[in-house]
């Protein structure tokens, strides 16, 4: 009788035992338990830590309540400007409402993934190409409010979206590229003319400067010289500016402009009355020549003296020259033909 009890007893203990372990129920931080009794949602949701449930009669579903980092498929589609891409994102989500979560949708894991993609594929319908590119944070913005709008019924908040990477084709690429290298040097060239417009300013202002003194061209000059040598090289090319002829022109104005002395003229001194005066060869072959016609009329005969010899003829006045001629040099007296 006594053997019967006890083991009554212990039977008892057992499946207490055993009642307890399966009604006993552990929630964590981040966890919330959602209890279903009898397939009937009950309003209080467990909070962590220990909790109990009746076995076969309730049962409690676990909800993670941390922020989920789910990838989103790299999706094909053609852009509003007919360019086909690929694009994939990520998108952060957390659960804040666990009795809706596990109510209001299946599997709210599949039901946002789902959603992710297909507004993904839409939004890369209704944006451009250059939108996917460089105005991200707009796109990740519409992207956010176009899953978030159905995932508040599910109890779930869309924390955040993010497009990961576009993929282009490599037609698609090289145009790219050679648009941005023509526009490279679009720029280039811009940068440059003004470049040159500055310089060119500048340079007139020094050549306004070097005018007022010319020896600072000279100076300039040297210095460029000096510059070129420095390289040592074997041929120098020195261009010679006509700014330094010029200079060089007015300096030797005031030396033209000194007045001419007259050149002394020489009288030859007349022949001795004994010996008559007679032409040279060469001045009777020019009188030879001479028409008839050309030659002068015989005028008077010039005095003769006492010994019977002419008088020398006085010869007429000097002309001035004129203050910018070259002077003359004297002439010299020819020496008298002998017979």
């Amino acid at each position: 009788m006594v053997q019967e009890l006890v083991i009554a007893i212990v039977a008892a203990v057992s499946a207490g035992a055993l009642y307890t372990a399966a009604a006993a129920k552990v929630v964590k931080q981040y966890e919330r338990g959602v209890v279903l009794r009898l397939g009937r949602l009950r309003n209080d949701v467990r909070g962590p830590g220990f909790t109990m449930v009746l076995p076969g009669i309730e049962r409690l579903r676990k909800v993670n309540m941390q922020i989920v980092t789910m990838p989103v498929p790299a999706q094909d589609g053609i852009t509003r400007d007919n360019v086909t891409v690929r694009v994939d994102a990520v998108i952060y989500f957390k659960v804040v409402d666990a009795a809706s979560a596990v109510i209001q949708v299946e599997d709210y894991r599949f039901a946002v993934s789902q959603m992710a993609q297909t507004s993904l594929r839409s939004i890369i319908g209704k944006s451009d190409l250059d939108d996917l590119l460089s105005n991200r944070e707009k796109l990740n913005q519409g992207l956010e409010l176009m899953i978030d709008s159905p995932a508040v019924g599910w109890g779930v908040q869309i924390d955040r979206v993010e497009i990961k990477d576009v993929s282009l084709p490599e037609t698609m690429k090289r145009s790219m590229a050679r648009q941005a290298e023509a526009d490279r040097e679009r720029r280039a060239r811009v940068i440059n003319a003004d470049a040159e417009l500055q310089a060119s300013k500048k340079l007139a202002e020094a050549a306004k400067e070097m005018s007022s003194q010319p020896a600072a061209l000279q100076l300039r000059l040297l210095q460029t010289v000096v510059a070129v040598a420095a390289e040592k090289n074997s041929t120098l090319v020195l261009p010679f500016p006509v700014e330094l002829l010029r200079f060089l022109e007015r300096a030797q104005q005031p030396v033209q402009q000194q007045p001419v002395q007259q050149p002394v003229q020489q009288q030859v001194a007349p022949p001795q009355t004994g010996q008559p005066q007679r032409p040279a060869q060469g001045q009777r072959a020019a009188q030879a020549q001479r028409p008839a016609q050309a030659q002068p009329r015989p005028g008077p005969r010039p005095p003769q003296t006492s010994s019977g010899a002419s008088a020398p003829t006085p010869s007429p006045p000097p002309v001035p020259a004129p203050p910018n001629a070259v002077p003359a040099r004297p002439s010299r007296p020819k020496p008298l033909a002998r017979h």
